[in-house]
């Protein structure tokens, strides 16, 4: 007795969404993950890689299996059968992508709204107040023209307060004050980053960060779009001029890992690259004390004491 054409297309199916699905939670092409952030994207991933691989396989092995069944005979010479039209089939092939990109659609809009993506640009931060700008230029008088000529580009931005700031790009169900997190103001331009940290008044061309510990990003583009992308973060978040942008996060992984501008900002766009380097806790408040400038008070005091 034949089996019935309608169970065997039904055991394919089940075995090819099988197969999908282990190459999608089995097979990773992603960077290793170092972000609270991760999860959240990576879970969604897995299953476009699913969707892509049972698509993919289904297509591909239907057309081989056509090319093999339905050819061409040596010696018949006939015309093929006059099919107009199958409705079954139409609707089949219809229903199915229609139910796949609504639940696609879906998804993606859960997780990119909560990354902040529904809210306005302009709720997601605002400019320092005068106290930041009188504060940076004070450490420009006691660095030097070169210090000055790099934080001349580097202008704070900060949440507004009467505003509700609890989900802001990067940043999943964020919940921490803005007092817990650490701030680093980040100014884009051709071709480099700078970070300037309010906490110990530091300027450098290198992103350090603690593990566990939020962080938000107060960030601006001083001539072009520019992108702010950290692959193992899962972050990618455009820096436009004219609009401050805050990024929040938070680091899971020590270790050292690439800053790329994702966005084609000039002829030298390909060389605009920075590292952040996430730091244990007592590691990263070392850093943080060993580069801190000490204060002009202590400097004047140091040099007006008489040596012997």
């Amino acid at each position: 007795m034949p089996i019935p054409s309608a169970l065997i297309t039904l055991l394919l199916g089940m075995a090819l969404v099988l197969a999908g699905l282990w190459v999608g939670y089995n097979v990773s092409l992603l960077p290793l993950d170092a972000s609270s952030n991760a999860p959240v994207y990576d879970d969604l991933f897995r299953v476009l890689f699913s969707i892509g691989t049972i698509l993919f396989v289904g297509i591909v092995g239907l057309l081989l299996f056509s090319l093999v069944r339905f050819r061409r005979r040596q010696g018949d010479s006939a015309d093929g059968a006059p099919i107009e039209g199958n409705l079954p089939l139409e609707i089949v092939w219809t229903a199915i992508p229609a139910v796949v990109v609504l639940f696609v659609g879906i998804y993606s809009y859960d997780i990119y709204e909560r990354m902040g993506g529904m809210t306005p640009l302009n709720d997601h931060g605002a400019m320092h107040g005068s106290h930041q700008a009188a504060h940076l230029g004070k450490h420009l008088d006691d660095q030097g023209s070169t210090q000055a000529v790099l934080a001349a580009s580097t202008t704070s931005t900060a949440p507004d307060p009467t505003k509700n700031n609890s989900r802001v790009w990067g940043g999943i169900s964020v919940a921490t004050p803005e007092a817990e997190a650490l701030v680093v103001d980040v100014t884009a331009m051709q071709f480099a980053f700078i970070f300037h940290y309010p906490e110990g008044n530091i300027i450098t061309g290198e992103l350090h960060i603690p593990a566990d510990r939020p962080v938000s990003l107060h960030m601006e583009a001083k001539d072009v779009i520019h992108a702010f992308w950290v692959p193992q973060f899962r972050l990618k978040q455009d820096v436009i001029p004219g609009q401050p942008t805050l990024l929040s996060f938070t680091a899971t992984r020590p270790g050292t890992y690439p800053i790329v501008c994702a966005e084609l900002c000039g002829p030298y766009h390909g060389g605009m690259r920075s590292s952040v380097v996430v730091h244990e806790a007592a590691d990263f408040d070392s850093w943080l004390s060993k580069n801190t400038p000490p204060a002009p008070a202590t400097v004047a005091s140091a040099a007006s004491t008489p040596t012997a």
